[in-house]
Formats: C-alpha cells, structure tokens, sequence
C-alpha cells in the first residue's frame, strides 16, 4: 500500500475542475479547515479547482469558517445541501443567484449516501412530501438560476402509496476529519463531538471511483489504533494530511479548541452548567416542556428549543424522566446551543447521523421542539426561507414528519418584539414589526394539512398564546395572564384562528424565579 500522508500543498492537485466534492461535518465540529482552506486559497491564488459542485447533509459553518471556505462564485456552481442558517456567504451567494442552489432534507442526505454506497440508483421516502423540497411545489429550489434546471427528485408510487424519490449523486471527492491515522491509513475520531455520517459518504465516493482526502490531529504506529475504534478503515483512504495549526484548523467545535465532556471522555460536574435567566425564550421553553410526559424520547431543533430546553432540563432534574436527543446522534446530556449546534456535554450515547435519522424517520420521537418562522391558517409552518434568506430545512423536515408530537416554539411577532414578566404576568411593551400569523406561508417546511388528515398533534408555544392544530384548523387554546386577547393576539394576526371553548391561562409557576416544579408537573 503507498504511503497515503501529503502535505499541504498537494492538496489541489486531487480535485479537478468540475468535480462534485462531498464534505462531512455539522456547524464547524469535524470540518477539515486544513483542507478547506487550501482549496479556497488555490483558487482565490490560480483560479483552480473550479466549477465544482458541493454536496453536504449538515451546514458546516460558524459564520466565518467551515464550508464558508468555498462560497466564491466560479469556485461552486452548483450547490446541494440541507441549511446554510450560519453561512451569511452561502445565503447571500443563493439571494443573489450566483450558484444552482438545491436544498434537500439533512436526513435524505445523509442516508442518501448509504444507499449510493450499495450500488442503489437512489433513496426513496415519505420525508419531503407536500414540503418545498417536493417536485410539484419547488423541488427544493432555492432561487430563481435554479427554477428551470432539472429535478434532483422525483415522485414514485409503491404499493399505491407515494413517495418522494432522491436521485443518486456521483460523487468525485469526499473530504471527511479525524482525530488519529495509523500508518496503513485507518481513521479514528475519539477527540470528535459526533460520529456523523463519515462512512457511509466515503463508501458512497468510492462506489464512484472517487477519491477520500482526511484531515487529522496526529499519527500512530500501524495496527496500534483498536480495530472498533477505526471508522474508516485505511484502505479507503486516498490521502491524509496533519493539521498544522489544531488549535485554530481542527478544533472540536466553534467555541472551544478541545473538551473531553463533548467527546464523552470525561463527564463534567452537573453543577457547571448554570440556569438561565427568566426572559422571552426561557419562558417559552418552559411552557413547551409541559407537554411532555414520564418516559418520552425527545428531539431538539435549532433556536430556542436547542438552547433553553436542555438547560432546562438540567435546572429542573427531569434528565432522568426523559431522554433528549438531537440530530447529530447524541442521547442525553446538556447540549450546546448556536453556534455548537449538535454536541453535547455528558451524553449518555453516541450513534451516527444517517442512524439517528433512521429513527426519527421510522419509528419516530415522542415529542420535537421545533423553531418556526411562520404559521398560517391551514397550520403549515415556514422554517426555511425568512425574507430573503434561505436558511434550508436542516433536519426539520426529516423529524417533523414522523415525530407524534410536535411542539414549536417560537416568539409571536418579530422586529422589535418587547416584552417583560412581572408579577405572574407577561406584559407586552412593543409589538413586532414582522408578523409570525401570516394568512399564508412564504414557503412550506411542515404540511398543516397532510398533519392535520394523520392525527398528527401538532403545538405552536408563543410567550403569550398557545395554538393547536385540530381537525378543522388552527385553534387557541391558551393565552398568558397578563395579554390582551384581542389587542396581542387577534389584532397581531394576519387570520383568525378557531378559539377553543375553553381557553385555559398559562400556569403560573412558570414565571418562578428558580425551578418551577417541572418534575412534578411532568409526574
């Protein structure tokens, strides 16, 4: 076997011009900035690689680094992937219809690369049906380049049922992360904060003949690494290159350098993770627990389920009633929020992303929190696409199709929303300039009506009303002590919901200073 290690330098003479490269990561955990950043400064210095087309499950970005790298026009004319939320260049690059941009769910992707990997033409699923990402609504294009360009799905019918079917991408290079390369080229990833979806988009570039290009922080004596430790193994390895700088080009995640509670090396104090203040996201986050129950497997979305929820949990010793998990493949622990999306201190678990989506698209969680932009009359949400910012769909529709319960989260109104809690009572000091109640969705991430002809339960948690999707519609059901009902809800709302009969007032143990008494509640 040759010797797979390469310097620096040698990196852009393994991509061609035009190839398809996949890169594996989720926000900047497991991003290869090594490699990255060399592709970037080759063209920016030579004008190659070009015209490439990126392919990527998860956004690998903190807003400054990751796949940001490539967001240059010339250097990826066509652009493949699930959000681009941290990636103020990607987003600005599909605005502005400087690349062919495709948003796919995070999941398909990921579980895409499986099914290429073992010579399968494609994927096909019920994730993405009714969605944007459907051929008959926009085929996941994200701007106007795009709109007449070919399907990359299509719909396909099996056993009189239909489902959406995600056409095989060949892949040229894959760019992947670890920790430590043996001599022979195998890959191990301890010092990692998730265990993504690494091998199954390496088999699925070679199933095309393509070439696997690692980065890692050091080597090992051949044979030394632990043959369960070893996630790729070397002889799918084409070349490997040692990071340099660890300390800015390999770091385990945006915020810090290396934490061995993330990688599930050592677990921290529980008392190192402090409680939150009271305001808008923690209340909302603490109205949103209440509809959970002993037992249940929950999932969290970005925003402020990602951030407030576990926190949560954390401060009211209800970790041990429920089991968190996120879409990284992470069970329990505290999550990191924002930028961190996806690690976790003191998990319980660790599986692969394509895995984790199995089950959310199979069996299904218990309950999701969710962020959500905009809800219309029908109870379609709208995730995706904010103005003229195309965040993408990330996992969102992958898990809100096939979670029974799916709670989101979010504020009434935004631009400018004020509002302050004092004495029991949420007071509403300025309206938001942007509405969230819009008569229709600018564009559909979760199907109200496809919910509501399932029996899907379905929630939306605001700081001052609480809505449920019924049979008929949206319907109120709860409002905060404190609002107007006309005046804060009604009047804020470009439609009218049903209101139900007995529109019950938020508990008002939820504006308590300190625990609240979730564990009770839940009991």
């Amino acid at each position: 076997m040759s010797n797979p290690f390469i310097t620096v330098d040698e990196i852009p003479r393994l991509i061609n011009d035009g190839d398809t490269i996949t890169t594996v990561g989720m926000t900047l955990a497991s991003a290869a900035e090594t490699i990255l950043k060399k592709i970037e400064r080759s063209f920016l210095e030579d004008g190659h690689p070009r015209d490439l087309t990126l392919v990527h499950s998860a956004g690998q970005s903190d807003r400054q680094n990751g796949i940001q790298h490539f967001a240059h026009e010339g250097l990826v004319t066509k652009l493949i992937g699930s959000h681009w939320g941290l990636q103020p260049k990607w987003m600005d690059m599909i605005t502005n219809n400087k690349v062919d941009a495709y948003c796919l769910p995070q999941g398909q992707i990921a579980q895409l690369y499986r099914s290429m990997a073992c010579g399968l033409p494609g994927k096909m699923s019920k994730v993405g049906l009714g969605t944007f990402i459907d051929p008959r609504v926009e085929g996941g294009k994200m701007n106007e380049r795009t709109r007449e360009l070919e399907d990359i799905s299509e719909i396909m019918e099996y056993d009189n049922e239909e489902y959406m079917f995600y056409k095989k991408i060949p892949l040229d290079v894959c760019i992947i992360r670890g920790t430590t390369a043996d001599e022979m080229g195998n890959i191990s990833m301890e010092e990692e904060a998730m265990k993504l979806e690494v091998l199954p988009a390496v088999l699925a570039t070679k199933r095309f003949g393509g070439k696997v290009i690692v980065q890692v922080k050091r080597t090992a004596k051949a044979g030394s690494l632990h043959p369960k430790s070893v996630v790729v193994p070397g002889v799918f390895v084409d070349a490997i290159v040692i990071c340099e700088d660890p300390i800015h080009d390999h770091r385990q995640t945006s915020s810090w350098y290396y934490d061995p509670s993330y990688s599930g090396d050592l677990r921290a104090p529980s008392s190192s993770v402090q409680p939150l203040d009271l305001n808008i996201r923690k209340f909302i986050g603490r109205r949103a627990m209440l509809e959970i129950q002993k037992g249940d497997v929950i999932n969290l979305g970005t925003g402020i389920p990602n951030d407030v929820i576990g926190n949560i949990a954390n401060e009211e010793n209800v970790s041990d009633q429920c089991m968190i998990t996120v879409e990284s493949g992470i069970y329990g622990g505290v999550q990191a929020g924002g930028v961190d999306f996806g690690i976790g201190q003191n998990v319980y678990a660790m599986i692969s992303h394509d895995q984790q989506m199995d089950y959310y698209n199979g069996a299904g969680v218990d309950v999701t929190f969710m962020g959500a932009g905009e809800l219309d009359r029908e109870g379609n949400v709208n995730a995706t696409k904010m103005g003229h910012l195309c965040t993408g769909a990330g996992g969102f529709i992958d898990i809100t199709q096939n979670a029974k319960k799916v709670v989101f989260c979010a504020t009434f109104s935004t631009g400018g929303t004020k509002v302050s809690f004092e004495n029991n009572q949420v007071h509403i000091e300025q309206h938001g300039t942007i509405k969230k109640m819009v008569s229709t969705v600018s564009q559909i991430s979760f199907n109200g009506k496809l919910a509501r002809e399932k029996g899907q339960e379905v929630y939306f948690v605001t700081e001052r009303a609480v809505f449920k999707l019924v049979k008929e519609g949206v319907m109120l059901i709860e409002i905060a002590p404190g609002v107007d009902l006309e005046e804060d809800i009604l009047d804020q709302m470009a439609f009218r919901p049903l209101i139900s009969e007995d529109v019950k007032l938020m508990d008002t143990r939820l504006f308590s200073e300190g625990k609240f008494g979730l564990k009770d509640m839940i009991l």
